[in-house]
């Protein structure tokens, strides 16, 4: 009996702690499920993904290789469910492959944006003083650029290719992260526990990285997440002004660029590139503002 009661009130006790003890992560995957909005921008990065790594398997047709000239400018059918270019080539085949560069476009421009912008803003708000005004002027030489202009010249210098432009796209994404991180570090050093850090000797190097840098990562993936939308866009536009992608590779803003001149003819051409970019970003943007709700504090009971 004795055994049974404490049982029961075990459980008891997990049943009313359980609302309270919920983490800041499930928390916020249950308010982005509930909001429809998240919940749509979920869902179109997931089937994106499912596309990329499944993208030779459900591609009926190879997404490079030319096709035959009596299948140019097909309209869409059921033997090319989206049409072919000007080349005879599959659009579906080549949209579907694409879903691969964007993702790769996305984690590596961010990815640069993200490691250097932490690594700036981080220091700059942690260190304060002449350190600060250094890095943050910085920053606002590179914000007096519109984006995409400055990531045209670095591409201009640098070469066309699809890496510079993804090198370019994650060079001009650093303010945001830099500005966002630098911000978030100047509440977060003043916290009691960073306090304690420093009264027992811990150098700064290991409280920015172990204690203060943790404590930033909700405003750090919402940024992430709505970066990856801007960076496939800017991307897409390095590419149709012909500095990104080369050749035949089968990314979205190249395949724009290949369908202008038959706009008019083919409209298909253009229209099924644009509406796969329009729907990633718009997953990403929708995702991101979920998760900038989601991860708000004041919200959260």
């Amino acid at each position: 009996m004795p055994v049974a009661e404490v049982q029961s009130e075990e459980e008891s006790r997990m049943e009313q702690a359980d609302p309270k003890e919920i983490s800041l992560w499930k928390d916020a995957f249950s308010r982005i499920v509930k909001s429809k909005t998240s919940l749509l921008g979920l869902i179109i990065i997931t089937l994106l993904i499912i596309i990329a790594i499944f993208a030779p398997l459900i591609a009926p047709y190879h997404p490079i290789d030319d096709g035959s000239v009596i299948d140019r400018y097909q309209p869409p059918s059921g033997e090319h469910w989206l049409g072919t270019d000007a080349l005879g080539r599959d659009i579906f085949s080549r949209i579907v492959h694409g879903a691969r560069i964007s993702i790769q476009i996305g984690v590596i421009a961010v990815g640069i944006s993200a490691v250097v912008g932490i690594l700036l803003g981080g220091i700059s708000g942690y260190l304060g003083r002449w350190v600060d005004m250094i890095v943050m002027r910085f920053i606002d030489i590179l914000m007096a650029f519109p984006s995409i202009l400055l990531a045209i010249a670095m591409v201009a210098v640098m070469g066309r290719s699809l890496t510079n432009a993804m090198i370019a796209v994650g060079i001009v994404g650093v303010p945001q992260f830099a500005r966002i991180v630098r911000s978030t570090v100047l509440s977060v050093k003043e916290k009691e526990f960073v306090e304690a850090a420093r009264a027992t000797g811990v150098k700064n190097g290991r409280i920015l990285f172990r204690h203060v840098l943790p404590n930033c990562m909700a405003p750090i993936i919402v940024q992430t997440t709505l970066s990856i939308g801007t960076a496939i866009l800017d991307a897409a536009g390095l590419s149709f002004l012909g500095l990104g992608a080369q050749g035949a590779t089968p990314e979205w803003g190249a395949m724009l660029k290949a369908g202008v001149d038959a706009l008019q003819t083919a409209p298909w051409v253009v229209m099924f590139p644009g509406l796969a970019i329009l729907l990633v970003v718009l997953g990403f943007n929708l995702l991101g503002d979920g998760l900038r709700d989601a991860l708000d504090p004041r919200l959260r009971q």
